[in-house]
Parts: structure tokens; sequence; C-alpha cells
């Protein structure tokens, strides 16, 4: 079992559901107010802050408040985690394809 599993879990658990996964691909481009990344959604916006807080606690966003004005952004690293485990998934046939790109990309000549 990894060390990082419980990490893990909570970040799987947080993005099993749609809508806090839309709003993650949201926050990829650019961190957003509350009631911009809300309006898309078709819920009422104390059901939309329940996922926010799903995230928050799973540790994927962050927010701040600023007078009447809560931001929300992608927490840097956060799914970091995912790369860590999928990448342990990988079979050693995959490892070596890995590898083999790698090396050729380093050592093709480039085309001027």
């Amino acid at each position: 079992m990894p060390r990082y599993s419980d990490e893990l879990d909570a970040v799987l658990r947080a993005l099993a559901d749609p809508t806090r996964r839309a709003i993650v691909e949201r926050l990829v481009i650019s961190p957003a107010v509350v009631s911009e990344l809300a309006e898309p959604f078709n819920m009422a916006l104390p059901s939309f802050l329940q996922h926010l807080g799903v995230l928050e606690k799973a540790g994927v966003i962050t927010s701040e408040k600023h007078g009447r004005v809560r931001t929300v952004s992608l927490r840097p690293g956060a799914l970091d985690v995912l790369h860590l485990w999928l990448g342990e998934q990988s079979t050693p046939a995959e490892r070596q394809a890995d590898r083999l790109g790698i090396h050729l990309t380093r050592t093709t000549p480039k085309e001027t």
C-alpha cells in the first residue's frame, strides 16, 4: 500500500463527481470567483458550495476571501499524487517504451 494512500483516496473521492471534475477543469485555466464558477451549473448555490468544500477538504483547491468575494484556485501540485500513483501502475513494457521515447527525443538531430 502506498504511503500516500490517504491523500490519494481523498483526491479520487473528490474527483469521482462530474461536477467537481468540471470545476477542476475550469480552474486549470485560471482562478475564479465562486459566482463565476457556479454559473454554468444548474444547482442552488449552497449545493455548489458543498462541492467546493469537498474539493477543498481533499486539498485540490484553495480559496481566499477579499471582502464579499471568494476566489477559488487549483492548489499547485494537488494532482501530483494521481500522477505518482498512475506512474506506479504502468507495466514494465510501458516504462521501457517511455524511456525509449525520451532517449529518441534527446538523440535525434533536430531538423532546421
